[in-house]
């Protein structure tokens, strides 16, 4: 699986936004929605993610979140201003441990990636939402993320996106 590199709104916010049958999260008078994606989706979501992943093909991404869609413990939302989709965010649960937490499962944010045109103006924040709401409906009393020590960007949103810093590491490996 690829390692996407990576609070809650206020409610007076994000309570405007409406959950319908179709999955589209959106605030009236707007031209900006969250959209849990479907299979229909797949490309956008894909062209989006190798943007965030250049080193990995449109192919290999295709695969990659066609697995994530159909799995009960995962989802990709996407946002769209009008009809052009500008940002998406991958989560999941996970059941094994994670690093700062103490439940299981916990809601788990793989991946967030929002064009450049549409950065601060709360994009990331609302696909962030989705991502938490979803989880909590699947009994998650704890969300987390991860990013590389020297993405200082990503970091930064982070931060901004309600999470605390629980841990720094350092992985090794050896090959037999």
């Amino acid at each position: 699986m690829i390692a996407i590199r990576k609070k809650m709104l206020k409610e007076n916010v994000f309570d405007k936004l409406v959950m319908r049958n179709s999955k589209v999260y959106k605030e009236p008078g707007e031209n900006e929605m969250i959209k849990e994606a479907s299979i229909e989706e797949i490309q956008d979501v894909a062209q989006l993610a190798l943007l965030l992943w250049p080193e990995h093909t449109l192919p290999e991404l295709v695969e990659e979140m066609k697995a994530l869609i159909s799995q009960e413990d995962a989802v990709v939302f996407l946002a769209y201003e009008d009809h052009d989709p500008i940002g998406f965010a991958q989560c999941q649960l996970r059941y094994d441990y994670v690093e700062g937490t103490s439940t299981s499962p916990v809601g788990y944010l793989e991946g967030i990636f929002v064009k450049k045109p549409y950065r601060k103006q709360g994009v990331a924040r609302k696909l962030v939402e989705a991502c938490e709401r979803w989880a909590r409906a699947r009994g998650c009393q704890e969300f987390a993320s991860d990013c590389e020590l020297d993405n200082e960007e990503s970091y930064q949103v982070h931060l901004r996106l309600g999470f605390k810093e629980v841990n720094r590491i350092v992985c090794f490996k050896k090959d037999l």
